[in-house]
């Protein structure tokens, strides 16, 4: 591993993936996706990757490889990369001289990664906010005893939403339970027959499984994310929860509405083909379905019309919209 110094040099030596060119030399630390040993025709090994920071991706290729280091670096999530940058098939592609695996700290991780907006700590001071205003004892004390566990609120402000569809960076479920409970907080007035405490608490956990089941290092699904899933892990979690508030002293959560915040989070992907174990089958699992679609589904195409850019006319087509082509108006 590289000591402390090394880091803050490679650091200091980023080249952004965006802002490579044929030539351009590269002398930093990188996320490593991938690494994995190939053959060239004539039958030679090389190291084949994909390299990533904030600003993208690209190929990476070491056609001399010893055979201790895929050993080395093949469970890294972050590398030491030297090389320079060159020209293949209209594309750019890193010809790498030497690779190590990397040790980097929860800042750098934003650096490296596409990362939320606005700071994580602030986000999380809103949401403990709005969740304070929750009217039965026994709905704060459920939040509160997430809040509480150091462990859980540091994954919650790091994961990110999903791994490409939306809010897929660092800090991103945090942003989208935020932005789910602002909303509510917003429109509930407009349903006062909703329960209010129902809504909020369910928005804020419905995804709180995803700590459990996205790899924010390396924006993979972990193993337990591909076996069991964040639905599942969501319900089970509300479970160790609602214990732990009760052993904090607070008011037993009443089993019904306990098992009607364990259906919200098995129900908020609306259909069995999108993931959800069940149809929503209350008012307030209705409401947190679509709302949580809404948001979702904006983001996607907000992203789309910021990464193609208006000038373009229409977009890629957004495959978590059903690969339609968005557009966005120049203006009055």
């Amino acid at each position: 591993m590289p000591d402390t110094e090394t880091a803050v040099d490679a650091r200091r030596w980023h080249l952004d993936v965006a802002d490579m060119t044929p030539g351009t030399r590269i002398d930093g630390v990188y996320g490593l996706l991938n690494p994995q040993v190939s053959a060239s025709r004539n039958g030679n090994p090389f190291l084949k990757c994909v390299l990533r920071d904030a600003s993208g991706r690209v190929n990476g290729r070491k056609w001399t490889i010893e055979p201790a280091l895929l050993e080395s670096i093949g469970t890294c999530a972050f590398a030491h990369v030297s090389g320079s940058c060159e020209n293949f098939n209209d594309q750019i592609q890193v010809r790498i001289e030497s690779i190590e695996p990397a040790e980097i700290d929860d800042d750098d991780l934003r650096l490296l990664l596409p990362a939320s907006a606005r700071p994580p700590a602030e986000m999380l001071e809103e949401l403990r906010t709005i969740m304070a205003t929750l009217e039965h004892p026994a709905a704060r004390a459920v939040a509160e005893a997430y809040f509480a566990d150091d462990s859980f609120v540091e994954r919650f402000m790091r994961a990110p939403a999903a791994i490409s569809l939306h809010h897929a960076y660092l800090g991103g479920l945090l942003e989208h339970t935020l932005s789910l409970v602002t909303s509510a907080n917003a429109i509930l007035p407009l349903h006062p027959e909703l329960d209010r405490d129902l809504v909020l608490l369910g928005l804020m956990l419905h995804d709180t499984g995803k700590v459990l089941e996205l790899d924010p290092a390396r924006f993979e699904y972990t193993r337990r994310g591909n076996l069991l899933g964040h639905l599942v892990d969501g319900v089970i979690m509300l479970e160790t929860y609602a214990a732990k508030a009760r052993q904090a002293g607070g008011p037993p959560l009443p089993p019904d509405v306990k098992l009607a915040l364990q259906h919200i989070i098995a129900s908020h992907h609306n259909r069995p083909e999108h993931g959800a174990i069940k149809a929503p089958a209350s008012p307030e699992a209705v409401f947190v379905s679509r709302l949580d679609d809404l948001d979702a589904a904006t983001r996607m195409a907000l992203d789309a019309v910021a990464r193609d850019g208006a000038e373009h006319g229409f977009t890629e087509p957004v495959r978590g919209l059903g690969d339609v082509r968005m557009y966005r108006p120049t203006g009055w």
